[in-house]
């Protein structure tokens, strides 16, 4: 019998104009870009998030804290690269993957193939396993006013 683990993530990064957004390993085009101490690839830390969930392994901060030099504007697509190394040495798999980006713009359709494309060959599985969809909040709240974005993750592994 199948041992199915679902976990779940959730990750917002502050909006700033002149740095560069990163969302499932793609930059996307745009006059704002996430703050953070990595490369602020908001969507790969809540995926990274729901990965250690399902097996009950902490956060990304306890994997890789934001005050350690090694994580300084480090490629999230490693950090994520890590997790699922991770994941696979206690003996799982990931099975399938579902993000939510909650972004009031820009408009990321044009993008999401190739973020399904790019997660799919880092966790090693068909593309038709990762859903990736975007978005707004109609303008309300700290994402409608472009002050943060937001992204809610779901993974499920399998042993």
């Amino acid at each position: 019998m199948e041992d199915l683990r679902l976990g779940n993530g959730y990750d917002v990064h502050r909006l700033e104009a002149g740095l560069p957004l990163f969302l499932c390993g793609i930059k996307i085009e745009g006059p704002l870009g996430c703050v953070a101490h990595s490369d602020g690839d908001v969507a790969i830390h809540a995926l990274c998030d729901a990965l250690l969930g399902a097996l009950a392994l902490g956060d990304i901060g306890k994997h890789f804290p934001d005050t350690s030099d090694e994580f300084k504007g480090i490629d999230s697509k490693i950090l994520l690269f890590r997790t699922v190394k991770l994941v696979k040495g206690l003996g799982y798999r990931v099975g399938n993957v579902d993000l939510t980006i909650c972004l009031q713009k820009p408009k990321l359709s044009s993008y999401v193939s190739l973020m399904r494309v790019t997660l799919a060959g880092i966790l090693e599985i068909p593309v038709t396993s990762v859903s990736v969809k975007a978005t707004t909040t109609e303008k309300l709240g700290f994402v409608g006013r472009e002050e943060g974005c937001a992204v809610y993750a779901t993974a499920v592994v399998i042993k």
